[in-house]
């Protein structure tokens, strides 16, 4: 039986390791770093988000949000706190954001969570020290695919800084065939309305589109695809494979200093503090 290109699992052997080894990174976060848990950033049981504080002053701190992949149906904001380790190096305080999943709840619903979220950001960090004026935003997968709908032209300016794209899906409509038919239902209405590749960005956000060399072939081609769409809206765009890296070990080095995905986390937010 051909192997589906979307099963994450059915291409990364150690995928389960890789797993607990994030969530194991994570709980050591939560118990070393400064930081503020569970904030509401709406009335949603789901929407809330963790920051996370570099050490020093904070006063006028640059920020960064992160959102985390799953297909849209799995993982929290609690699995991925280990991103904040790369963050707050660079000095900046880290957003780690949750949002409700599928099938319970649909792709319109989660994506108002996440432009929530991006709100409350803007409406509230000053009370912790950030600088509504510097942020940047990445997400991985999943999570980058939501993370889009924080720099779309509309409303303009969108206010975000820089963005960081891993292995992300910008074509919904492939994915309605894939193994995630019968556990969430993309409908073809959440496909048109909801694919990054038939929206308008904001051309004022630096874009860095990140996918491992070891991916299937459709997130390499959803990523060269949607590289070309930003350059022909008007976006400076940094797109790069990562060498020896698959889906699930790229995101990992999100939260490890001085590999390559976080070098280009680092650099993102360095965009926000010139």
């Amino acid at each position: 039986m051909q192997k589906d290109p979307f099963r994450t699992r059915d291409h990364v052997a150690d995928f389960d390791d890789i797993v607990a080894d994030i969530v194991a990174r994570s709980a050591t976060t939560r118990a070393t770093m400064p930081m503020v848990a569970d904030v509401a950033y709406g009335n949603g049981e789901a929407e809330r988000l963790d920051l996370f504080f570099p050490p020093g002053e904070r006063q006028d701190l640059a920020v960064h949000i992160f959102i985390h992949g799953g297909y849209w149906r799995m993982f929290s904001r609690g699995d991925y706190s280990y991103v904040a380790n790369t963050v707050t190096k660079a000095g900046a305080i880290a957003v780690i954001v949750d949002y409700a999943l599928m099938p319970a709840f649909r792709m319109a619903a989660i994506v108002e969570q996440v432009r929530r979220a991006k709100q409350w950001v803007m409406d509230n960090i000053v009370d912790h020290g950030g600088d509504p004026g510097r942020i940047s935003v990445s997400g991985h997968s999943a999570g980058a695919h939501l993370a889009t709908f924080l720099f779309e032209k509309a409303p303009m300016p969108s206010r975000i800084h820089a963005a960081l794209l891993l292995g992300g899906l910008y074509d919904l409509k492939p994915l309605q065939k894939s193994f995630l038919e019968p556990l969430i239902g993309i409908t073809d209405e959440e496909a048109t309305a909801f694919t990054p590749m038939t929206r308008r960005h904001d051309p004022g956000t630096a874009v860095t589109i990140l996918v491992g060399d070891q991916e299937t072939p459709p997130f390499h081609r959803q990523a060269a695809d949607f590289a070309t769409l930003l350059r022909a809206q008007g976006h400076g765009v940094r797109d790069l494979r990562l060498k020896d890296r698959n889906h699930m070990t790229s995101v990992r080095d999100l939260g490890i200093i001085g590999t390559q995905a976080g070098d280009c986390l680092m650099q993102t937010i360095e965009t926000t503090l010139v």
